[in-house]
């Protein structure tokens, strides 16, 4: 039987529960990692652990926390810790981001979707640093097309992904230091229930049906498809195996052709 090329490895998902976060643990868990799953519903977590286990034959755990507070990541951090006692990835994918109309769009949005995405990666990746130094490991982000393509609908999910790409790129500069690969995704429409919030946010401010938001995306765009979590997973696994040692400190699209700058 040949050997799974992440056996023996320890995989951290936060936002692991559903939509890529949960693509990305069944795909490290299908080529050999153990996982553990890090977000903030437990029946979600829960299900994605038995999925888990029961498609891969892989141990899998999870605990349910608030991420956007430092002690939900140090409680996740505690129980990874204390389940598997080492990391060798770790794979920031928790976010929720809200769209809107500047103008009418609350403080508090803005606050919460740093709270989460922006500041619960950087937690979790001081946190588990020590470990992912030891290991020679690997971090990826999962960030998002507008962090490159500000939108005026989405304002708040592009700043904090510009800004979770730049912390990336300077973790990355810390990861030469460390022998730690980092690098970040930029999805871009892809098929899961925060996809499918944007659309509604969107045809709700724009008086239309959410199929209309939908095909005018599609078109304005000039993709062939919506993406799918799987087209995320398949290149963090990538990212993740030996062959891809070399790639570091680069962000890489996986948007269908979505962004048509050169940056």
């Amino acid at each position: 039987m040949t050997k799974k090329i992440l056996s023996g490895k320890v995989a951290i998902v936060s936002g692991g529960s559903k939509g890529i976060g949960l693509a990305v643990a069944k795909r490290l868990a299908e080529d050999g990692a153990d996982i553990f799953l890090a977000a903030s519903n437990a029946g979600r977590l829960k299900a994605a652990r038995e999925t888990i286990e029961a498609a891969t034959g892989q141990s899998a755990a999870f605990h349910a926390a608030d991420l956007r507070t430092l002690e939900g990541c140090r409680e996740s951090y505690q129980a990874a810790a204390d389940r598997f006692g080492c990391c060798d990835i770790l794979i920031n994918a928790a976010g929720a981001t809200k769209g809107g109309t500047f103008p009418e769009q609350p403080d508090e949005e803005m606050l919460d979707g740093f709270a989460l995405k922006f500041h619960g990666a950087v937690r979790l990746s001081r946190l588990f640093w020590p470990q992912l130094k030891e290991a020679s490991g690997c971090v990826i982000n999962i960030v998002g097309g507008f962090a490159r393509t500000p939108a005026a609908d989405f304002m708040v999910g592009g700043a904090v992904n510009a800004a979770l790409a730049n912390f990336s790129k300077a973790l990355a500069a810390q990861g030469l230091r460390d022998d730690v690969n980092v690098n970040w995704i930029h999805p871009g429409l892809t098929v899961t229930e925060r996809l499918e919030t944007i659309f509604a946010d969107r045809a709700k401010q724009q008086d239309k049906t959410r199929d209309q938001i939908e095909r005018e995306s599609v078109a304005a765009e000039g993709l062939r498809r919506l993406g799918q979590p799987d087209d995320v997973s398949n290149l963090v696994a990538f990212l993740c195996s030996p062959a891809a040692r070399h790639i570091h400190g680069a962000g890489i699209p996986i948007d269908g052709g979505g962004a048509k700058g050169y940056y």
